[in-house]
């Protein structure tokens, strides 16, 4: 397809017709047996700005007609497929411009509605039919009730405790096992575990950051999770490996699925095949946290040390100029 074809496009629709634009020039690039790069480059610059205007059964028909296109482009793709699952489908079922790593991020930021769709996938990565599958399961997330709240109500039922409460609100059930569902790709919910460093809202800033891919973003949200200084931060995600992110993550508790998703983010290029990520995941069930424990402990005790030597540095300096001035008042005095 040449800059041409696309113009001829535009003409026949520059009646301000985002929506016809839209899915003509998909389905002309579609019919390409092999387009070359630039073809590939020169859709997305086409459809990409487009994109906010035209409708969602643009999106959906989109959406459908990339799923069985061989050369997809990614950007386009990794766009819709961003989209609520019934436009998005199509694209998490079959599409191959959707990487491993693109379908975790995606169950990471959706859940289980993008996870469905993805497990119907034919050669799904098995660490990722796993995660899954967890995912379908709530009762692998514990929801057990706090201890105290279970001991009042034995203790003094409310006085509204009557045989019209106890029956099943409508919907209840389900909404609850929604709820634990989403407890596993969020940090809120019953089944949350409680650490040393890591609070409720972390795991979201730890994650949100690290998928921006400005590493100066993620490193202060690690700074914080873990009550260490930027430094430090920085150090554990410029190493050549993440041997030292995967003892931070491991250090905070977090799910394999969880610390993955990361790690991913910010080792892009460490996960190129699916026995790469196997590794990680070895790696990180054989870590015990005590150890990954001891290494933060560790980092907190340089960072101490580090404000240490700065403050004696600075209360150096200031003795020094203290006896600088000393010694030209008594210079001045004498003259």
């Amino acid at each position: 397809m040449s800059s041409s074809d696309f113009r001829q496009i535009a003409i026949r629709t520059e009646a301000g017709k985002a929506e016809r634009l839209f899915r003509a020039a998909v389905s002309a690039f579609c019919s390409l047996t092999r387009p070359s790069r630039r073809e590939i480059a020169q859709l997305e610059d086409l459809t990409l700005p487009l994109f906010d205007e035209v409708s969602v059964e643009s999106r959906r028909y989109v959406a459908a007609a990339l799923s069985e296109c061989e050369y997809a482009p990614a950007a386009l793709v990794r766009r819709l497929a961003e989209e609520p699952v019934e436009i998005a489908a199509p694209l998490l079922t079959r599409s191959n411009a959707l990487s491993d790593i693109d379908l975790i991020a995606l169950i990471g930021r959706h859940g289980l509605p993008h996870a469905r769709a993805i497990a119907r996938r034919k050669a799904l990565n098995a660490t990722i039919a796993q995660l899954i599958r967890a995912l379908e399961r709530p009762t692998l997330v514990k929801t057990r009730p706090p201890e105290t709240v279970t001991k009042l109500a034995s203790v003094k039922p409310a006085p509204a405790d009557t045989a019209e409460d106890k029956q099943p609100v409508p919907g209840k059930a389900e909404e609850d096992a929604r709820r634990r569902l989403r407890s596993m790709m969020r940090p809120t919910g019953d089944g949350v575990a409680v650490n040393l460093f890591l609070g409720q809202p972390t795991y979201v800033k730890l994650r949100e950051t690290a998928l921006t891919g400005n590493a100066a973003f993620f490193q202060t949200a690690l700074a914080d999770a873990l009550d260490v200084d930027f430094t430090t931060a920085r150090s554990v995600t410029e190493q050549s490996s993440y041997a030292a992110l995967l003892a931070a993550l491991k250090a905070l508790d977090l799910s394999e699925d969880r610390a993955f998703l990361i790690a991913v983010a910010v080792y892009p290029a460490e996960f190129p095949h699916p026995q790469a990520i196997r590794l990680f995941l070895d790696r990180y069930r054989l870590l015990h946290r005590e150890a990954a424990l001891d290494k933060v402990r560790a980092w907190k005790a340089e960072t101490l040390s580090r404000a240490i030597r700065g403050n004696a540095a600075e209360t150096a300096d200031a003795e020094r100029q203290a006896s600088n001035s000393d010694g030209l008042a008594t210079n001045l005095k004498a003259s």
